[in-house]
Order: structure tokens, then sequence, then C-alpha cells
């Protein structure tokens, strides 16, 4: 028991001993570190707690602020605890500002702070880009852009391009805005002068200020002159034509005027003749009026704008040469002995005004307007003119005319004869006349039935039985078939001692002779030598002497006016009519007695089928057609 009671009180002093040596706690030691990896908003430092202070360090880490001699009631980091070195991010922190920092340690005796560093962070710098180049370049417009690489620290605000007329342009002249932030961009120029040079850089702004991209130049296109074709003439008349032309480009510039320039000499400009057709692009249409006929014209068309004019391809026409009118003649009508109606139609002015027209006439052919002459108006179309003043039983050439500046121009030569003044017989039958060569004839078959004599009412006989006629040897006369319908278009037959009374015809006319209708045929041109034959003889003086009508399968024209009818005869020998519609015969006033052949006369027969004219002897007592001829 006293070996433990001894311990014990061993113990017991020793820890008394012990209890009364020991030393009270301090705070930590610590020490700051180097401030390093600075940039603009962070940085890295840390520190060292070498002793404890005899109490564990319960908290670590770094103080800042912008003061000095931080303190973690300001910015500080926890970086663990216990003693030993240790590392600190800074964060958050502002560009380009001085910072003061230290490092502390805490124990339960309280902080423990190290020596104070101070450092600076980066500062913000303007951006960092490059200009892009040039493109598209236009008159008025170019596209260009830029590339941020650096945004300096600092946001990027606002971005793009900077141009003007004079070197390094800045953004207080003419910008364009192409966002914020960084990386590349386009920017659309627009607004350009051209032909003009240009000087242009990128920009991009953020806190720091502005920067500048490097510089680039280009010129805009320029205004040239408009390119213009022409258009081809048409509508050429003797002093007007029509073209145009068509502006494919305006060349840059506001077209201000355009048409077409022309001369008798290559290569027209504006200072030359020339017409205005509005402005702008596009086709449009020019008259040419003025021009001189039957000449060879240069025509372009041309544009202007601010550069100049420009001329298309240049084309040639000639203008059409002024003629003569084209007139023609009008049919003739109402002819009387001194009168009659024709006129004409201007179908064509030749290219001039028409300041005359009418007709001209003549006995003789191819009138012109030196012979008789009818003026009738000016101008195009048709007109009517009155003829007065003729001679009845002429013939008589007419023409219409046209005159203008070339001259004068005919239509179709036509010919007409005047009628005559009609006759009348002793029944008052009215006939027509007509005048061949220098006789005149009746137009008509006679068809009196009575004799000119004294008063003039001595009937001739009328034997209605065709029977009877092979006897007689005394005047007779009949219609054909005895049908009185026939009178107005045939007239009366006669048998040849009717004729030889010499009291048939009206007064002052008579019944012709052999040579009186040798005299007629020869008229029509027959010659002496043909009329002298006996039987068909001649070319075509029957179908002169035929009327166009009556005539089976005939070939009459009537163009002599002596209009024979087909009316056929009275056969003596058989006492019957025949003939109607293919032959007609007339009596002469000659019989055949100077040649001992008494009972016979002369005679002439026309016939459908035959051209000439048939000339014969035949028994007095035959029924035969009659005309007279003027004493």
């Amino acid at each position: 028991m006293k070996t433990v009671s001894y311990f014990f009180s061993v113990l017991f002093f020793s820890l008394l001993i012990l209890n009364g040596c020991k030393k009270d706690p301090l705070i930590p030691l610590v020490t700051t570190s180097e401030v390093s990896d600075i940039t603009l908003t962070s940085a890295m430092t840390g520190g060292n707690v070498t002793e404890d202070g005899g109490e564990a360090v319960t908290e670590r880490g770094i103080c800042w602020g912008t003061t000095e001699n931080p303190t973690t009631s300001g910015n500080a980091t926890i970086n663990g605890t216990g003693t030993g070195s240790f590392e600190s991010n800074l964060e958050g922190l502002v560009p380009g500002t001085t910072y003061y920092v230290r490092a502390y340690a805490i124990n339960s005796v309280g902080t423990a702070y190290g020596e104070q560093v101070a450092f600076n962070t980066t500062p913000v710098t303007v951006p960092i880009l490059a200009t892009s180049a040039v493109t598209e370049i236009t008159l008025t417009t170019a596209k260009s852009g830029g590339n941020i690489s650096s945004d300096g620290g600092g946001a990027v605000t606002a971005r793009g391009i900077c141009w003007g007329t004079t070197v390094n342009p800045t953004t207080s002249g003419n910008v364009t805005l192409n966002g914020t932030g960084t990386g590349s961009f386009v920017s659309n120029l627009e607004g350009l002068t051209p032909g003009t040079i240009y000087f242009i850089r990128s920009y991009a702004t953020n806190s720091a200020g502005t920067a500048y991209g490097n510089q680039l130049t280009f010129t805009t296109a320029p205004i040239i002159i408009p390119t213009v074709t022409t258009t081809a003439v048409t509508g050429m008349t003797i002093n007007a034509a029509v073209s145009g032309g068509n502006v494919t480009s305006n060349g840059g510039g506001e077209v201000t005027a355009r048409g077409v320039v022309w001369s008798a000499s290559v290569n027209p400009t504006t200072d030359n003749s020339s017409t205005s057709n509005g402005t702008g692009s596009g086709a449009f249409v020019s008259n040419l009026a003025g021009l001189t006929p039957a000449t060879t014209y240069y025509v372009r068309a041309y544009a202007t704008n601010s550069a100049g004019t420009a001329y298309g391809n240049e084309l040639t026409f000639t203008t059409l040469v002024i003629l003569v009118p084209t007139v023609t003649t009008a049919s003739i009508t109402n002819v009387t002995p001194s009168t009659a109606v024709s006129g004409g139609n201007v179908t064509n002015n030749g290219g001039a005004n028409v300041t005359a027209r009418g007709i001209v006439w003549s006995i003789a052919t191819n009138p012109s307007i030196t012979d008789h002459v009818i003026t009738n108006g000016s101008g195009m179309g048709s007109f009517i003119s009155n003829i007065s003043g003729l001679t009845e039983g002429t013939t008589y050439y007419v023409r219409a005319y046209a005159t203008n500046s070339a001259g004068t121009g005919y239509g179709t030569q036509l010919t007409f004869k005047t009628t005559m003044t009609p006759l009348t017989d002793s029944d008052g039958n009215v006939y027509q006349v007509v005048k061949i060569g220098n006789q005149v004839w009746m137009a008509e078959n006679l068809r009196t039935t009575k004799y000119n004599e004294d008063d003039g009412t001595l009937p001739i006989p009328n034997v209605t039985d065709p029977a009877d006629w092979g006897a007689l040897t005394t005047p007779a006369y009949v219609w054909y078939n005895n049908n009185i319908t026939n009178k107005d278009t045939y007239g009366a037959i006669y048998n040849w001692y009717t004729v030889a009374t010499g009291n048939l015809c009206p007064t002052g006319w008579h019944e012709p002779t052999e040579a009186e209708y040798g005299t007629l045929e020869a008229s029509l041109g027959m010659s002496a030598a043909e009329i002298a034959l006996f039987n068909s003889r001649g070319t075509d003086q029957g179908t002169q002497l035929k009327a166009t009508t009556t005539w089976t399968g005939g070939n009459g024209t009537n163009s002599s006016g002596f209009k024979a009818l087909a009316g056929g005869y009275l056969q003596w020998a058989s006492g019957t009519f025949a003939g109607l519609g293919v032959n007609t015969y007339f009596w002469t006033a000659t019989d055949d007695s100077p040649n001992g052949n008494t009972t016979v006369a002369y005679y002439r027969r026309l016939d459908a089928s035959e051209s000439g004219v048939y000339r014969a002897t035949t028994e007095k007592r035959g029924g035969k057609y009659v005309r007279c001829v003027k004493d």
C-alpha cells in the first residue's frame, strides 16, 4: 500500500510541476505568397501557415481589396485549415485596378495576417480586328465587313464599317452598324457616288474605346453612256418614215433624253434632225417627218445620260419617189348628140397631193390636158364629169386624169360616139341614128307603113299571105311571122319594089345604094378589093355591124353603132319566114339591070356564125329589111 500511495503522490506532484511551467497560446504565423497569373479579372496567390500559435488553425486563405491592409471583413477566400502552404484564386476583379492582398490564418486566439502584397489587374484594351476585302462594287454600292479576333478584354458593343473619300475614315463619318461581339461580320455600303475613290476601315468599340482595322480603298463603277439599239425603219412614204429604239441599259445614270437622229450623211448625231421620245430605259417609237422624196437617209437611235450620248446601230432607208397619180376612167354613160357623162377614180396620189383631176377628151386618140379638159376638184377618190358641147354622131376618146407635183397620170382610154338627133317617119315612128365614117345611118330597121310623099298618108300595101309574095312586082310590106309585136324590135320586111319607089325613107333620107353600102364597109376597114367581091367578105366588119343581142351564138360587138339584129327574112319562093336569131338581110337601092338582070337587086346579109359581110343579088320579090341613110 505504501508503494501505491507513493506512486500517486509522485504523479500528483509531477503534474503540479508541469502545469506550473506551460506557455499561453498565440495567433498563428502566416506568410503571403507572390501574386501570379494576373488577368483582367483574376489572379493567383496564396500563403503558408508556419505556426499555429499553439492552437489549431481553423481557417486560412487570402483577403484583398483596393485599399491597403485588407482584412477578412472584406473580400476573402477560404483555403482549408491547419498549417502549411495553400493557393488561392482571386476572381471577379476589375480590370486595370490596383489590389492589396494578405494571407490570413485563424485559430482560437485570433486572426493572423501575412505581409501585404500589391498587384495590378490587366487593363481592358481596344479590340483587335481586320477589314474584309471589298467586293460586289457597283455604281452606288459595295460589300465589305470585318473580323474581330479579340475584344481587348471588354465586350464589343458596336461594330461595322466606316468609310469616306478621305484617308482614315472614322465613326464620325459614314458607318454601318453590324451587331456586337467578336467574330466576322458583313457590311453593305450604300448611297455611294459613281466613279468615286473611297477609303474604308472596319471598327469595333468596347469600354476601352474604338479600334479600327486595316484601311482599304476601292472605286465605285463610273456612269457610262447608255446602251441603245435602233429599230428597223418601216412605213416609208415620200416624206415620212417610222423607226425608234430600245434603251437596254442606262449606263448607271438616268436617261434624260432619247429618240432617233437622221441625216442624208452617215453617222447622224443630235446636231442633225432628231426626235424626242421621252426619258428612261425601254423601247420607244419615233415618227420621222419632213423628209425629202427619193432620198437615202441614215438613222440611229440615241440616248443621253450624265456621261454623254450613245448611239445605236446605223440603218439606212430611202423615201419613196413621187409618181404621177393612178387614176381609172369611169364608163361612158348618158350619151346624147351633144353630151355624155364619165369621170374617174384617183386610187393612188403617187405620194403627193393631187392638185387637179377630171377628164380630157378629143376626136383623136390619147387626149391630154392640152385638149379639152374638165376639172373636178382635187385629192383622191371618185368623181363625175359632165361632158358637153359635143358634135352629134362623132367618135370621141376620153381619159380621166390626175395631176400632182410629179406630173399628170391618165386612166385607160375609152371611146364613145355621140348619138344623132332622132329621126321621125310618116307614121310617127322615132329612130335612133348613128354616124359611121362620113355617113349618117338609121340605127334601127325602117318600120313605116306609109310612103313619104305629099301629105305622107299613102299607105304601103300590107301583104299578109307570104305565099302571094312570089307573084308580086309591086310594093308590099309585112311583119315577121305576121306578128305586129315584132314591129318595134325588128321593123318591117319590104320587097325591093317598095325600095324602088324612092319614097320609103323620111324626108332628107334615102334608100342606100350598093355603092353607099360599100362606103359603110370601107369605113369599118374593108379593103376596096374585098368590097368588090361577092359572098362573104372582109374580116370583122360583120361583127362591128351586129348588135350584141338576138344573135344565137353570135359574135356581135356593135362597135359601129349600126346595131343590126338577127331579124331573119321572108323567102319569096317558098313564102316562108326564116332565119330569126340566125341572120338578117338588108336591101340596097341598086338592082342588076345594067348587067341585063332586071329581076334581081343587091343586098347585104349578116350571119351569126360569120364575122364578115355577105354580098349578093336576089329576086326583087324577096322580103328584107331596110336601113335609110341621110342625104
